[in-house]
């Protein structure tokens, strides 16, 4: 007979212990509005804030004062501090009591190792909760005007990380050459030109559509629209310096033009009003 559990609320068994506790908190995936409600509330009880590299400095103005800030952001080979290193400082500053929440950018969930540091923190009995956030995916796909699905020629979205841990398993090109629904390439500003070739040596459509979306969501985003078989032509009539969010697919061609003016302007009352760090 099927049973159903209930999820274990780790929030309010924080609550219960003597000890510290530990939120994943997501920033958004890069215009500091995104942050959430509940990610706002949550930052403003932190002893400490361990954040990611892609947490848009904007953000930094509403840290608490009274907050220990350590940056632990990694950006390709540029890691200003190991994994390791990283949860065991997560662990010793819960360990003293402390309230602390690990800020990423993005969502915490999605290719952001948050596994590991929840496993880590269970092995410690050490509490935690997970607050999402606005992915990349969702943030560029919808301030450049891209549905990431449509009812015509996507059903389905598939996120794709191109980076690979040495000794990894290489990316199935083959099933994703053949995929019929939407695909989202994460972290892969260095390998568009590759990727690109990948999908084409595996046999999909060389006419198929390509965007490539530098800094999503921010003021100085830029979009490239392309096709697989003139990207790397395409790429050398503009500057990219990431974080870019690649897309392939039909849903490209059915790009709408938004307008990121009525975006442009953030409402001053409202960020007077959250910010009583």
């Amino acid at each position: 007979m099927n049973t159903l559990s209930k999820p274990t609320n780790h929030a309010h068994s924080a609550l219960k212990t003597e000890g510290g506790k530990v939120y994943f908190v997501g920033s958004g995936c890069g215009d500091p509005e995104l942050l959430s409600l509940k990610a706002h509330r949550l930052l403003q009880s932190a002893d400490v804030i361990l954040f990611d590299a892609l947490v848009d400095k904007t953000l930094h103005d509403y840290f608490p004062r009274r907050a220990e800030t350590i940056y632990v952001g990694k950006r390709c080979s540029e890691h200003s501090m190991s994994q390791t290193d990283i949860g065991e400082l997560m662990v010793s500053k819960a360990r003293l009591g402390a309230t602390v929440i690990r800020l990423k950018g993005g969502d915490p969930s999605i290719f952001a190792r948050l596994a590991e540091e929840t496993d880590l923190l269970s092995r410690h009995n050490i509490p935690f909760a997970v607050v999402p956030g606005v992915t990349a995916a969702s943030g560029c796909s919808a301030y450049s005007g891209i549905p990431l699905t449509h009812r015509d020629c996507a059903q389905s979205v598939k996120f794709v990380t191109a980076y690979q841990q040495a000794g990894g398993a290489d990316i199935d090109w083959k099933h994703l050459a053949c995929e019929s629904g939407t695909l989202v390439f994460y972290m892969g500003l260095s390998k568009i030109t590759y990727i690109a070739h990948q999908l084409m040596a595996y046999g999909m459509d060389c006419d198929t559509a390509i965007a490539v979306v530098d800094k999503g969501s921010l003021s100085d985003q830029c979009v490239l629209i392309s096709q697989l078989r003139s990207l790397e032509t395409d790429l050398l009539t503009v500057e990219l310096s990431g974080p870019a969010m690649i897309i392939v697919g039909e849903v490209v061609n059915r790009r709408a033009s938004i307008s990121l003016e009525l975006l442009a302007e953030p409402c001053a009352d409202m960020w007077a009003l959250l910010s009583f760090g």
